[in-house]
């Protein structure tokens, strides 16, 4: 029964990796491998010989002693644990990208354009570069993507100038988004699994993540792409709405507030999110209520000046999204409940040199924290974290959840659909999976390798 759930985990993994040959959302076969593999296991509890206790994170070698009841009222104890820890990451991002939209509602994010004052291509790549990382910080990554392509679109007209920028944003929001602990979907769960804290993410991860953006974008700055001026077209610019910037400003200090309410109230992370998002949205329907106000002095017909921000906001948030971590996160927790992954990380032990692990004072090789990283530009980096959750029982701040945390983040950007600040990118700006290959690749490749040396070196000297 445990090679049957293994082989449909892996043709479902295989479905969403082929997205985009098959045209098939990757929320569909997460979802369906998620409930097919549930449903096997209670058809089948009666055969399984171990269990694996996520409360406790140890191995019941005893299972296969208990009663047909007990094993399944083990089952459902050990269904709802699992959901419960999903749900908290799946509210965390609605409230996160509830407020993002709340933020676009108002074109706030119009009020980033004004930072570019210059037709200098290469000052123009470092501007995007460092708003890359510092956004995705605090945004999100995606999020951080999607809006300084928009941008972009806006002030470089000449497209093929244009794939150079968006290559060199993936590359610097994945790696932005790594030492903040809501600057990537990964990093928010190993914050809120309990296995990161805020203050030493930051301190180990910020230098390498810098790192990791600064050296391909020194390096592009260089190549013959980013030669020369650009034309800028000056009157398009700014925001249009006198809240935009207001609601930009309170927006992302809203998010940023949220690991300071979980470090002072030790409550889970969505627990501040919730409070963040009722606070922006109370700001949103005051200035919405006043927009109206103004365009019934004016008699003007404004239709969007009419919905509630928060109605409109919540209209536009990802769902697909969630749904399908939600189908993945419980599909790898479905193996897990097996002791399929306690079993695969013993074996990774045991079977790779142990490279870096006398500074590290762990038993797990570096080198199978870089393949995750590695590995991350090939596939879904959401169910490989999701998985060495449920591998590694290290505690808390152990130097490996922060170099899987860095790996995990920034080796996505490796291929074009390693991460989801590629995807989204290469949708916005229908970028070629070779152009990107050949073009921007290398770079990456050699921005995760100097981030990763940097951290070891970190390690190694403090």
């Amino acid at each position: 029964m445990e090679t049957l759930l293994v082989v449909i985990f892996v043709i479902g993994y295989l479905a969403i990796t082929l997205e985009h040959n098959l045209k098939i959302d990757k929320l569909i076969p997460a979802l369906a491998m998620m409930a097919i593999l549930w449903a096997l296991m209670a058809f089948g509890i009666d055969g399984f010989t171990t269990w694996f206790d996520s409360g406790n994170h140890a191995l019941l070698e005893n299972f296969g002693a208990f009663g047909h009841e007990e094993k399944m009222e083990l089952m459902e104890e050990t269904l709802l644990h699992h959901l419960g820890k999903t749900a908290e990451i799946l509210v965390f991002l609605l409230g996160a990208m509830t407020i993002v939209e709340i933020i676009d509602y108002f074109d706030g994010f119009a009020t980033i354009k004004s930072f570019v004052k210059t037709r200098s291509k290469k000052k123009i790549l470092w501007i995007f570069s460092f708003l890359a990382f510092i956004l995705s910080a605090i945004i999100d990554n995606l999020t951080a993507t999607i809006v300084l392509i928009s941008i972009l679109q806006k002030i470089v007209k000449d497209r093929d100038v244009r794939l150079w920028y968006a290559g060199l944003i993936i590359v610097a929001a994945n790696a932005g988004g790594a030492w903040s602990p809501i600057g990537d979907v990964t990093t928010t769960m190993l914050w809120i699994g309990d296995k990161v804290s805020t203050a030493m993410l930051i301190e180990h991860l910020l230098i390498p993540s810098l790192v990791c953006m600064l050296v391909p974008s020194f390096i592009a700055s260089y190549l013959p792409a980013f030669k020369g001026e650009i034309d800028v077209d000056e009157e398009d610019g700014g925001t249009n709405s006198k809240y935009g910037p207001r609601m930009l400003y309170l927006g992302l200090a809203a998010i940023v507030f949220v690991p300071i309410f979980k470090t002072v109230t030790h409550l889970p992370p969505y627990v501040g999110m919730m409070l963040s998002l009722a606070v922006v949205a109370t700001f949103a329907e005051i200035y919405s209520n006043k927009k109206i106000a103004i365009s019934s002095i004016n008699q003007e017909s404004d239709e969007h000046s009419h919905h509630s921000p928060v109605h409109s906001a919540l209209t536009k948030i990802e769902l697909p999204s969630i749904l399908f971590f939600l189908g993945i996160l419980m599909a790898v927790a479905a193996l897990e409940s097996l002791g399929l992954l306690f079993n695969f990380a013993e074996g990774l032990k045991q079977g790779m040199p142990l490279i870096g692990t006398e500074m590290a004072g762990t038993q797990v090789s570096d080198l199978v924290v870089v393949l995750l990283g590695i590995g991350s530009a090939i596939i879904d980096n959401v169910p490989l974290v999701a998985a060495s959750l449920g591998m590694f029982s290290e505690p808390m701040d152990d130097q490996l959840w922060h170099f899987i945390a860095y790996s995990a983040g920034t080796g996505g950007s490796m291929l074009i659909i390693g991460s989801a600040a590629g995807v989204v990118a290469m949708g916005m700006e229908k970028i070629d999976f070779f152009w990107y290959l050949k073009k921007i690749s290398w770079l990456a490749f050699l921005g995760f390798i100097a981030g990763a040396i940097c951290f070891m070196v970190m390690r190694y000297l403090f």
